[in-house]
């Protein structure tokens, strides 16, 4: 609406007539400007202003003018999702242009057709959408979708122009991503330079400009492809087997024919809030808005590892996948700029600390330099020199030889030489069992860095063997503290090797804890991680001792994360008493439980029937156990193997969740003691399969599917109840049919007779029903698990898990 100017030229008299007629029309162009803030559409001659946004009619997304931190003061106009109450964004027009004077910003249609911000004082551009339009009489308009288009006028099926053709870090669902060929339009996503700065970052996710159908993750500046899709073979990309899953968030669709060649990705729930995007760091995630959690909740990247994207760190650093923080500075050598580093823009990565002595005295042509040696790494991938040399020193002769030489390494008789900018050094795992096949890299520093470096060393050994000013007395009574402290760990029998002390764990050696089991004879059971044997700890103390089958963790990091295990202290979880970490081998040593595990009273003929109560009262436990571990953990502890044989009894009934943290503690190969365990568990997750990231809802699924069986006293795949006569059912689907009937007493233990709370079964079959549903955020939190149990929290009646209910071809679903 093009603002109304009225003329100052009018007698008192003839304003005092017009005041009626002013207000209301100032009235009318206000509740339209109100009303225009929450459109969709600019037309022709409106105007955007820094505090208006246009909305979507589906309410999904939002465009404005915003900034990404409040110290900038760098404005930007984008797109977001409206509904998220945690502001993200997902498009920005002006990434690489930030606005700074925003009193007189505007976003509006120009007099050639285009939309464009201007700074209406200065009447200049900021940003335009550079259309060719023939015709200036234009309208832009936020779809439903995301996309911002501009249309003709007179017939908006002509697309003009649209932000789906110019996408940032973010990729919507039904937008293309690939090559225009007509127009030579490459549509590929950016990442942003840094957390706060949506400028084109280093890396980004496009269709493979060589002409293989496949999508590649690559660096803009050196176009230096780290992961590849694979090519498309018409159904799926053949490094991604996760998209011929049943359960699919997306439907994707490659289209190559003479104008276009794409990728688009439709949503197969469109009430799902989804976000794809290449992130700062390099990698392509997926993530979900998780209501509950008021969250985003990653559940698909690419690469794996952090490291494997190329130069994440930037140049003399090394990268640790096993580090909280992956990125380090090599010796010598100082972050560039710390204030973009915390920002997780890494691109300058380290400046040495000293400039080498070549370079300051070129004069010269001694130098004093000196090499830092890393061991065990990954080597960087720019190509070195190759030199034949018999030796390591004469391959530093040759180094140091040249200036620009800034590191060299040894191997099988030859001489790699590296100039100038470290790229890609990998910091690898080369102790226990995994031995990784790390080479060894020398460094060139100055020597000012290299006796600083050494001095720190030797002053970390000298501070050990003596402190400050220590006497011989002192050093005297420490090696009697010593000889006293190894007398005592042969009288007990058992060592604490530097873990005693700390959270209570002790350290016992291979020898005693087979004395304690008779060699291992008395068995408890068997599961997927390992064998449980019943031992006697000082010819009394009863324990369990679990002998891991599988645990390619070294010493150092088995016993850290024992260390913090044995921390975990609930009176829903079996308590660590010790371990061992002896060579390969590697047990650990939980107290006895006397009732022995949950299964066994459930299944077994020969032992005690649980009543309803007891039942109830163990379902409650458990899911407190769980929830402890989800929420209330330094870090979130995930159990993916939550059913009754994991679920000991103590003298009193009570439950306790046994072989938590074992995904800490078995390392690499935790995944395929999981897939292993497939066919028989029963209790794993969708996410299993479709092989997406997991979260804490595999341990819901879970418990859900055990919290079916104390209520029935059965397997869940077991024959089918009597009240379902000969149609084989599988229970699960059953119960939430019977829910829907109302009839409850079908699905309890038929050995209790009939001595049941019903409504507490009918509220546990809720509850269970609900923790299976197929997809994850149907499902609750077991902290809300918990809730709902105590009666605190209500809950409705849950849908059918239709994926179980087609994976075990019910007939349920022919009858509705």
């Amino acid at each position: 609406m093009q603002p109304l100017h009225l003329q100052a030229l009018l007698p008192l008299q003839s304003i005092m007539s017009l005041l009626p007629i002013v207000l209301t029309l100032v009235f009318f162009l206000c509740v339209q400007a109100s009303s225009a803030a929450t459109t969709d559409t600019i037309l022709a001659g409106q105007a955007l202003a820094i505090s208006d946004k246009l909305v979507s009619k589906n309410g999904r997304y939002a465009l404005g003018f915003f900034e990404t931190s409040s110290k900038s003061s760098q404005w930007y106009l984008g797109i977001w999702f409206n509904r998220v109450p945690k502001f993200t964004s997902a498009w920005v027009a002006n990434r690489d242009k930030p606005i700074r004077n925003t009193t007189l910003l505007a976003l509006t249609i120009s007099q050639d057709g285009n939309l464009v911000i201007i700074n209406r004082s200065t009447k200049s551009i900021i940003w335009s959408t550079q259309a060719s339009i023939t015709r200036n009489s234009t309208t832009a308009m936020l779809l439903s979708s995301g996309n911002l288009v501009l249309t003709n006028s007179s017939n908006s099926s002509q697309v003009l122009w649209q932000s789906f053709d110019y996408p940032t870090d973010t990729l919507f669902p039904g937008a293309k991503l690939g090559w225009d060929k007509v127009t030579g339009l490459n549509r590929r996503v950016v990442s942003w330079k840094s957390l706060v700065d949506p400028a084109a970052g280093v890396y980004s996710f496009e269709l493979d400009p060589s002409g293989v159908n496949q999508f590649l993750l690559t660096t803009l500046n050196s176009s230096i492809s780290y992961w590849s899709s694979g090519v498309w073979n018409g159904k799926y990309f053949a490094s991604i087997p996760e998209m011929t899953g049943s359960r699919q968030i997306f439907r994707t669709t490659f289209v190559d024919n003479d104008k276009e060649k794409y990728m688009t990705l439709n949503l197969a729930d469109e009430t799902m809030v989804t976000r794809n995007l290449v992130d700062v760091s390099g990698r392509s995630k997926m993530f979900i808005w998780v209501e509950g959690s008021q969250d985003w909740t990653m559940i698909y990247a690419q690469t794996k590892a952090q490291c494997d994207v190329y130069a994440v760190c930037g140049p003399f650093t090394v990268c640790s996948d096993n580090a909280d923080s992956h990125c380090s500075c090599m010796e010598g050598f100082n972050i560039t700029s710390p204030d973009d580093w915390e920002l997780e823009d890494r691109t300058r990565g380290c400046s040495r600390n000293t400039p080498l002595d070549c370079i300051s005295n070129k004069s010269t042509t001694h130098t004093t330099d000196k090499f830092y040696s890393l061991s065990c790494v990954k080597l960087p991938q720019n190509a070195p020199k190759v030199a034949v040399a018999a030796r390591v020193s004469e391959c530093a002769k040759v180094c140091l030889s040249n200036c620009s030489c800034t590191a060299y390494s040894f191997s099988d008789g030859k001489c790699s030489i590296w100039h100038d900018e470290l790229i890609n050094v990998r910091a690898l795992r080369c102790s226990g069992p995994t031995n990784s096949t790390g080479e060894t890299f020398y460094l060139r520093i100055s020597a000012k860095d290299f006796n600083r470096s050494k001095s720190n060393r030797t002053k970390i050994i000298i501070g050990i063997a003596t402190g400050t000013g220590i006497s011989a007395v002192i050093l005297f009574v420490l090696i009697l503290l010593v000889i006293i402290w190894r007398n005592k760990r042969k009288i007990s029998g058992r060592t604490t090797d530097g873990v005693q002390g700390c959270n209570g764990i002790v350290a016992f050696r291979y020898t005693d804890l087979q004395l304690a089991t008779n060699k291992f004879k008395d068995k408890l059971g068997e599961g997927g991680f390992g064998s449980v044997f019943k031992g006697l700890i000082d010819g009394s103390v009863a324990v369990a001792v679990k002998r891991l089958d599988v645990a390619y963790q070294g010493e150092k990091q088995f016993r850290a994360e024992v260390s913090s295990i044995g921390a975990i202290q609930h009176i829903n979880l079996v308590k660590l008493v010790g371990f061992c970490c002896q060579g390969s081998k590697r047990l650990l040593v939980y107290e006895h439980m006397p009732n022995l595990s949950l299964d066994v009273h459930l299944f077994r003929s020969n032992t005690m029937v649980l009543n309803w109560t007891a039942r109830y009262q163990i379902a409650l436990g458990v899911a407190r156990g769980l929830a402890y571990l989800h929420d209330s953990c330094r870090d979130c502890i995930l159990h993916c193997d939550i059913k009754p044989e994991n679920i000991l009894l103590d003298a009193s009934f009570v439950p306790k969740v046994s072989d938590f943290g074992m995904a800490k503690l078995l390392g690499r190969d935790f995944s395929r003691v999981l897939t292993t365990m497939r066919g028989t568990a029963g209790y794993l997750a969708p996410e299993w399969i479709s092989g997406v990231p997991v979260t804490p809802k595999v341990d819901v699924y879970s418990y859900g599917m055990m919290l079916l069986e104390i209520i029935s006293g059965r397997r869940n795949s077991g024959t089918p109840c009597c009240s379902c006569g000969s149609i084989d059912v599988y229970f699960p689907v059953h119960v939430a049919y019977k829910l829907l009937e109302g009839d409850i007493s079908c699905l309890v233990d038929p050995m209790l007779n009939g001595d049941v709370n019903l409504d507490e079964a009918e509220l546990a079959c809720k509850v269970a029903c609900w923790c299976i549903q197929d997809v994850e955020f149907d499902r609750p939190t077991m902290g809300e698990v918990v809730q709902i149990l105590e009666g605190l929290v209500e809950i409705g009646m849950p849908l059918i898990p239709r994926m179980l209910e087609a994976m075990a071809g019910s007939t349920h679903s022919a009858k509705s």
